[in-house]
């Protein structure tokens, strides 16, 4: 049995979900098909949610209006004029949202979002499994909440790895169906509660599911030709990495390189599955493999850049040293806040951090901070890391730029720079 996993871009149109039957049609094996939400969706849904909870009504109605015509276009193009039960499904979705922006929303912005923001991923496969089925290939719609059970960390689930193995394998029955198809990105409490996974958790829900299924390997289907030493839209003369060890892979996307979630090795690993990234552009091209290597391995330099970052910089109010206790309270800050940290140093008098910008609350964050400390930051930073760099490498990223914090090990190095 293997994995599949469609990302947005591989569905964002009716020709990319006859591309994907194209794929699915060349293979034999069982499949479980893990399909996020068409082209842009959750970027519409998640300013659909910020509208909502503002109580902004114009600006809901448009992405609303938005999100109908996008979807039902596409059930369109696909099926024509022919009477189909998936517009009726899709309708009732929408009916359901509908209802929901009725009421005045709960206190908890991170629960509406999950709510909200999920059903993404409920459109998308109803139209792509209805569409399989309409082109011969039969397939099973499987509601991944009914099997993938989490806590209640709105926005980050975390899967409750004793309930949802015996819930997966019951569903997920090859005796009677030989492909399944189903969501990324969400799960469900035990009292049913809608939940997501973390951004572009899609990835992530297909580790899972295959490693609760001892499948054969998972192959993840994107627009570029495998796992690349850059991201193509911002480097020229890229190349293509043809295999990566687990712990590189994990290297990397600590690091913040979007090729895969941060999550999805840990569940792979457990079971030495391997990991393919191939092109759903050119299907027929080898493309990248994770897997396990005990070899040392001779990688060329691998650029990883994260933008918008802040730096903060924490000093004591009172010329003390910056000592654990100090260090404690800043991050329990960080916690409550749920900022995410991507670099630190710290000297005697300072304590700085680059962090993600927060999509909500970081003047809270900032005020909480310096009822404490005395703390400037500086906004619009781009992180650069360079694993496996050589000093003309790092000569050649770093020139011309404003360099704030310069961090090196044996292989990698990062630049915090303006």
């Amino acid at each position: 049995m293997k994995v599949f996993k469609f990302g947005g871009a591989s569905v964002k149109d009716a020709e990319g979900v006859r591309n994907l039957a194209s794929i699915v049609r060349n293979y034999q094996d069982n499949l479980v098909i893990v399909v996020s939400a068409m082209g842009k969706t959750t970027n519409l849904l998640e300013s659909l949610t910020k509208n909502y909870f503002n109580g902004n009504n114009d600006g809901l109605n448009v992405n609303l209006n938005t999100l109908k015509h996008f979807h039902f276009q596409i059930i369109e193009d696909l099926f024509g004029n022919l009477f189909i039960e998936v517009f009726q499904e899709i309708s009732s979705i929408f009916g359901l949202i509908e209802i929901r922006f009725k009421r005045l929303p709960s206190l908890d912005y991170d629960f509406e979002y999950d709510q909200i923001v999920s059903l993404g991923e409920l459109l998308s496969t109803k139209i792509v499994s209805a569409y399989l089925n309409f082109s011969g290939i039969h397939n099973q719609w499987m509601d991944v909440r009914q099997v993938l059970r989490t806590d209640a960390t709105w926005r980050e689930g975390n899967i409750d790895w004793s309930l949802s193995p015996g819930l997966v394998r019951s569903q997920f029955n090859f005796e009677t169906n030989r492909i399944y198809l189903t969501q990324g990105f969400i799960g469900a409490t035990i009292t049913d509660q809608t939940t997501t996974l973390g951004r572009e958790g899609s990835d992530y829900t297909a580790a899972v599911l295959a490693n609760l299924l001892n499948a054969e390997s998972v192959t993840i289907w994107k627009d570029v030709p495998g796992i690349m030493n850059a991201d193509p839209n911002k480097f020229d003369s890229t190349q293509k990495l043809d295999m990566l060890s687990y712990r590189e892979a994990v290297e990397m996307t600590y690091y913040g390189a979007k090729v895969i979630h941060p999550k999805t090795m840990k569940p792979l690993v457990e079971k030495d599955i391997p990991l393919y990234v191939r092109s759903f552009i050119e299907p027929d091209r080898e493309g990248s493999v994770i897997c396990r290597i005990d070899h040392v391995m001779n990688y060329v330099p691998v650029f990883i850049t994260k933008e918008d970052l802040i730096l903060i910089t924490i000093s004591p109010s009172d010329f003390s040293f910056i000592a654990e206790e100090s260090i404690s309270k800043i991050y329990k800050l960080f916690a409550l806040h749920r900022v995410k940290v991507d670099l630190v140093q710290q000297s005697a008098m300072n304590f700085s951090v680059a962090i993600d910008r927060p999509e909500r609350g970081f003047d809270l964050l900032i005020g909480e901070l310096k009822k404490k400390f005395v703390v400037h930051y500086n906004e619009g930073l781009e992180l650069m890391t360079i694993r496996y760099y050589t000093e003309d490498v790092i000569r050649q990223m770093t020139c011309d730029r404003t360099v704030f914090v310069a961090q090196r090990t044996r292989t990698t190095a990062r630049f915090l720079m303006k």
